[in-house]
């Protein structure tokens, strides 16, 4: 379990890396939520750090607006 302040740090960097994204591309969010969820649960908590790995799972991820 992620503690509060991890945990708002994800939501803060999750918005910012899926700014680009439509609401309804859910599969694309999904994918980089699940990325940068395992990384903080391994202990990663660099801001840059873990909004590099958002991005990496971003432009890997399947998506309806590509």
């Amino acid at each position: 379990m992620l503690d509060a302040a991890t945990a708002a740090l994800l939501r803060t960097l999750f918005d910012e890396v899926c700014e680009g994204l439509p609401p309804y591309d859910t599969g694309a969010r999904a994918h980089v939520a699940s990325k940068m969820l395992e990384a903080a649960t391994r202990g990663e908590t660099k801001p840059e750090v873990l909004k590099e790995i958002g991005r990496e799972a971003l432009s890997q991820a399947p998506t309806m607006w590509r």
